[in-house]
């Protein structure tokens, strides 16, 4: 794939970093990102994806944009009220670039489902705002062999990291958190409250993990970094790193599963 005169100039400020180069900028646009929620995570999320160039992007929300979304979701507008997420997610994608290939799916992704949303995806970001979401879709993502960045946030915390399960000795989600989640108990921005600001700092780290699995291989940023959670607070502020190891009795990528 080469990049046109347009394009060259559109991502010139990519091409001059050593980090991604020319190559790593083909990189992004031959990538398939599969966004799993388009609220207050995806939102910022999938703005920096399609900034950066990635040249296919879906995005998956069964939600509808409501009044109180529209302090931290930045991509919707008072007259997208009432609309599907993922189609008004879309929307701004194709106006922002019409080079990127953008799907919208309004659904809930379940354990029937998730295997087909995730297949062939570069990397999957899950920003949803349930465990039951969060664990079909690590699961489908260790089956399929699919990269998946999760992220997350509660009040003033965030967690980022890049999980790949499907490798040897490397962590899933699901080695994270464990079984214990499987019903859909997350607690809820409406009964804790959130910042904006904090939905937007969480949003780009987790398109920046993202961007490093779809640079692997291709440019010097690409270090996925696997199983290293990123957690960020808020208040103080403060980013510190812990390392997930893998769980070998883990019910989807421990040897029991296999």
């Amino acid at each position: 794939m080469a990049l046109t005169p347009d394009r060259l100039e559109r991502f010139a400020r990519h091409i001059v970093l050593p980090e991604i180069g020319g190559a790593g900028q083909v990189a992004l646009a031959a990538a398939h990102v599969v966004v799993v929620g388009c609220g207050g995570i995806g939102s910022p999320a999938l703005q920096y994806l399609a900034a950066a160039g990635i040249g296919r992007l879906t995005l998956i929300d069964d939600d509808a944009v409501e009044a109180s979304n529209l302090q931290r979701q930045t991509i919707f507008r008072e007259t997208d009220l009432g609309r599907g997420k993922a189609d008004a997610a879309a929307d701004w994608v194709r106006h922002f670039d019409l080079a990127i290939a953008v799907h919208a799916r309004s659904l809930r992704v379940d354990r029937s489902n998730a295997p087909d949303l995730v297949a062939g995806a570069t990397v999957v970001l899950d920003g949803c705002d349930n465990f039951a979401t969060r664990l079909a879709v690590s699961d489908a993502c260790v089956a399929a062999g699919v990269p998946l960045t999760s992220a997350a946030l509660g009040r003033f915390q965030g967690q980022v990291g890049n999980f790949a399960g499907h490798l040897p000795g490397q962590a899933c989600y699901r080695c994270w958190v464990g079984d214990a989640f499987d019903a859909e108990d997350c607690d809820t921005c409406a009964a804790d409250g959130v910042l904006g600001a904090m939905a937007g700092i969480v949003g780009s780290l987790g398109a920046m993990q993202a961007i490093r699995v779809a640079l692997a291989g291709q440019a010097a940023l690409g270090d996925p970094q696997w199983g290293q959670l990123q957690l960020y607070e808020g208040l103080v502020p403060s980013l510190r790193t812990i390392r997930v190891p893998k769980d070998p009795d883990c019910a989807a990528c421990g040897t029991s599963a296999r």
